[in-house]
This record gives structure tokens, sequence and C-alpha cells, in this order.
């Protein structure tokens, strides 16, 4: 007799049998199987859970419970846990025991604000009523497409200034892979002199504090939204202790933004010297892109010429560069949320302090940045601060890489004067406006940016400048709406994607948009209770989202009060 049930009898109780199985939801042998071939010999570590996740989806086109379970088996993580992660994404179609799968190809339709201004809704109850139920219809919010609105995504394929035949010439020939791009590759860019900064970098012919310096001389600033001072964040992070890592956020789902796109669309080793010259300057072996899963062409793009990259390296010892795959959640776009999600959990902000350059990315000092923040750094070092320092008007210094969307003849990325003014970006850059629109009212920083009217055209758009009008130029995506648009049906469709992109974890975020989203649906709004919600929201939320979720609705009330006092709504 085992000393276990010897024990048992003398304390006079039952001896308690394990188990045949688990509880819960038990391993499929065949989805098991399944699991382990899409992943192959590629580690099963935590911080690879939302990876996988992608590899069932994309090979499924759903994941099932079974899958779950499985992969929850074979990364040896709680059922619970995968579940969670599965289920806060957008883009992970979970479906559950006896569930009905969604249709093999979903078209995904974009229905944020300028897509909504050149006629989404239209689209998607046009292709509702035509797809058919083999073919999934999806209201998505912005997909970084914005200056060819409307866009439908067949599959991972994007189609701009979308229609209805468009659409369904794509669904009929199965033209569902992403488009394709030719940007700079690894061997013409080294053609070019590429990685040669990065190569006096690191074998001492550019001395470290003259390189911080340069930063600091340039002006560069976070180009996310923040507008951190680039080099006084490489300083603090440089004095951190090591291990230390790099965070680069490419997620860009700011309705309005895609300057990141632009730019990776051409010349990704730009970007990536920049990175490495961050990462040698700063003391970083490890660097982490996290990439908006909207992007899939440039996605496939960074992987090629990463490996080549590593394949060919320009330097000894060349840093780890680790490739991470979005899953269609906005708050990711914030800094800490995005290191969750990283590490394969859900993309919930953390509270601060400490700041994530002192507790990042695996409890580590990190240097996070933006993509585009990252681009400038060759260009400052090759050709002096002063590629940026030359440039400025209305008393403001730098350059602004515009994202123009809206009633505009040229929208795109526009690289002006920072301090430029809206009326004269219009004129000098964006060809005027569209015939049979006249100038109403812009976005100067995308949803979250607020709202100012076209009599507050001539007000320079740069960091800080817009702050006492309570608007912001963030990742400086401008949109233009004319006098056939309503800055009030414009602030519901913000609200609305503030309300649907909520991480869910302040109340006065999760509750206050969903609320502001009802009162502001009303004929009448009761400004002094929208005004007393968006206090609430902006003093209590956790992160920006519900911070600036009520700048829209307060710009309205503000500088487009007539819009209210109509019975009716444009």
């Amino acid at each position: 007799m085992s000393k276990q049930e010897i024990s048992a009898r003398k304390s006079g109780n039952k001896l308690k049998l394990p188990r045949a199985v688990g509880k819960g939801r038990q391993v499929d042998p065949k989805a098991l199987e399944e699991v382990q071939a899409l992943l192959g010999d590629e580690s099963r570590q935590k911080d690879l859970l939302i990876e996988h996740l992608h590899k069932i989806q994309d090979a499924y086109k759903h994941i099932s419970a079974a899958h779950l379970v499985a992969l929850a088996r074979e990364m040896k993580l709680s059922k619970a846990e995968v579940y969670e992660v599965a289920t806060f994404y957008h883009h992970f179609d979970v479906v559950k025991e006896g569930d009905t799968p969604p249709a093999e190809l979903t078209v995904r339709v974009c229905e944020s604000l300028t897509c909504e201004m050149k006629g989404a809704q239209d689209l998607i109850s046009s292709l509702e009523e035509g797809m058919g139920d083999k073919v999934r219809v999806q209201k998505v919010p912005c997909i970084g497409r914005c200056d060819k609105a409307p866009v439908a995504v067949v599959g991972m394929n994007p189609i701009e200034d979308a229609d209805v035949a468009k659409v369904e010439a794509a669904v009929e020939n199965n033209a569902i892979e992403p488009e394709i791009i030719e940007p700079i590759d690894y061997d013409t860019y080294l053609e070019k002199d590429g990685y040669k900064t990065y190569q006096l970098c690191v074998n001492g012919t550019y001395n470290v504090d003259k390189v911080l310096d340069a930063m600091d001389d340039s002006g560069l600033r976070g180009l996310g939204g923040a507008g951190f001072p680039a080099g006084r964040k490489w300083r603090i992070v440089r004095g951190m202790p090591e291990p230390k890592l790099m965070a680069v956020n490419i997620d860009e789902g700011e309705p309005g933004t895609f300057k990141d796109k632009y730019y990776l669309d051409r010349d990704p080793h730009c970007f990536l010297e920049g990175t490495l010259i961050a990462a040698w300057a700063v003391g970083i072996n490890d660097i982490y892109i996290y990439l908006r899963d909207e992007y899939a062409a440039i996605r496939q793009s960074l992987e090629q010429e990463i490996a080549k990259l590593k394949a060919n390296p320009p330097v000894e010892k060349l840093p780890e560069i680790h490739l991470r795959r979005g899953a269609g959640a906005y708050i990711c776009g914030e800094e800490s949320a995005m290191i969750e999600s990283i590490e394969g959990k859900r993309g919930m902000p953390r509270l601060r302090p400490p700041f994530v350059a002192e507790v990042g990315l695996f409890g580590r000092p990190t240097l996070e940045h933006n993509m585009e923040s990252l681009y400038w750094v060759r260009d400052i070092l090759e050709k002096g601060p002063g590629c940026l320092t030359d440039h400025g008007r209305n008393g403001r210094v730098g350059l602004r890489s515009f994202s123009v969307s809206g009633r505009v003849n040229k929208p795109g990325v526009h690289l002006a004067d920072a301090g430029i003014t809206m009326k004269e970006l219009i004129e000098e850059y964006c060809g005027g406006m569209q015939e049979g629109h006249e100038f109403y009212g812009y976005f100067p920083g995308g949803a979250s940016g607020g709202m100012l009217p076209a009599s507050m055209g001539d007000i320079p758009l740069d960091f800080d400048t817009l702050n006492e009008y309570g608007c912001f130029i963030g990742s400086a995506a401008v949109v233009v709406f004319s006098d056939q648009d309503s800055a009030r049906k414009l602030a519901v469709n913000a609200m609305k994607f503030f309300e649907e992109e909520s991480c869910g974890q302040c109340t006065p975020c999760r509750v206050g948009t969903a609320k502001a989203v009802t009162l502001m649906e009303k004929e009448d709004w009761d400004e002094d209770l929208l005004e007393e919600l968006s206090d609430v929201m902006i003093d209590s939320s956790i992160c920006g989202l519900g911070q600036a979720a009520p700048n829209p609705v307060r710009s309205v009330m503000k500088y487009f009060p007539e819009e209210l006092q109509k019975a009716e709504v444009k």
C-alpha cells in the first residue's frame, strides 16, 4: 500500500483518484496534428502566441475551438489565456463548437472618416446584397489607404477607389493575394552606399556622443503622435542597465494616417538602417518591429529584405530583428499596449509609471519609436541636422509628412514645412479643393486630433500649435471636408470608431465612448451632459484613446454650433 493510501486511511478520508481526463475541452488528436504541422520547427515560446494564431487563421480562414485547445496544449498555455488573446483581436475569427464558420472569403470595407465621405456605406450595402453566402462582407475601421478612398480588401488584396464592379471582379477572379510592391531592395540599396553610415558608426568613425548631439540638433521628435525628442529618448534608454530592447511601432491605425506605409512601400532599408543606428547608439541587441496586419504586402517585403540583411550583414554581430504581426487592434498603437501584444498578450495599455524606457518589453528598458522617426536618422547623419532645421515656416522648424485625404484634388503623403497652414497645404500641395466642394473644415491629426473650421485654416500646423484650440497634430493625419459634409456626422463616425476600438480595460473609456455615441446620435445633443462626460473621460482614462476620444464632439460644439441648431442634419 502506498504512503498516500495509508495517509488517506488514517485521516478517514476517501482516496481521491486522479481524473482520467482533465477538465474542460479535450485535445482533439487531428486538430493537434494540424497545429503541429502549421508550427513546424518554430519555437513554442509564449510571446509567439499571436504569430501562431495567425497561422491557423490564414490556413483555415477561422480558428476553431479544437484548434485553440490544441494550440494551448502545444504551447503549454492555459486554454483560457489562448482564448482571451484570440478573441481580443479583430482579425481572428474564433468559432465555438456548433457555430457556423464564416464564409471562406471575406471582403472588408473601410467605413472610417474619408471612406465614409466617399460613399463607403452605399458600397457596403450593394456588396451585402450582391455577394451571396460564399462571401462575407465586413465593415472595418481605417486600413491605411485614405488617399484612395473608398477601399475594400478582398482576402488580402486591397481594392483602391473601390466600386462594386472592381470588388466583384476580384472575387470572381479569386484575386485575394496582397498587391505587388517594388521597393528598393537590399542589393540596390547597397549599390547606393546603403548601410555605409551604419558601418561608420560600428567601426568607430562616428562617435556615439556626436551622433546623439546630431539627433538633438536636428530637432527630430517622435512622429507617431507624441512628439517626444528623439535624442533625449536615446540618452535616457542608453543610461539604463542591460539588456535593453527596442520596439518599433508601425501599427498606424489612426483614421487618416498612411505615411508609414508610404515610406515602407518605397524604401524599407532607409528605415532599417536608421533602426540599426539607433540600436547601436543605445546599446541594443534585439529589435522588435510591430507591423499592422493590414499591410500584408509590406510584411512580405520586410520578411524578404530582413532575410537578405541577415544573410549578408553589413557588419559583424548584427542585432537580432524580430518582425511581429498585429491583428487588427487600434489600441496597439499605444506604446505599452503594443508591447503587451509583442509579448503575446491582449493589447491592454499599462499604468505608468514605470515608463517603457525603464520597464518595457519583457520587463527590460525599451527604446520605443515610430517608424518614420527612424527613417530620418540616416539623412541626419549623412546630410547634417540642417536637412530638417533648414525647413519650416510661420516661426516653426522642420519637416512634416502630412497624410492628406478627403475633398482635395491631390490626396497623399506630402512632405512640407512644419508650420504650414491648412490653407497653404491645400493650395500648394493638394491642388486645391475638388470641383464643387468648398473648404469647410478639417481634422489636423486624425480622428483623435479634433476638428477645426475653414475659418481657422491659417493656424500653423506643428506640435504644440493646436493645443490651445483643443486639437493636436499627432501623426499629421489631415482629413479635409467640405460644405457637402457634416462635421456632426463625422464626429459620430469618429466616436463609433473609438467605441469599437476601446480595449475595455477602464470604465471611463469603455462606457464613456458608448454613452457618447448614444447621445450624439440623438437629433438634439445634450451639450452639458456631453461636456461632463468628456471631462470624466479625459481626466480618468488610462491611455490616450479615452483621453482624446472627446476631441471631435467638443470640436463640433465649439466650432460648428450651427449644425446643432438645425432641425435636420445635413
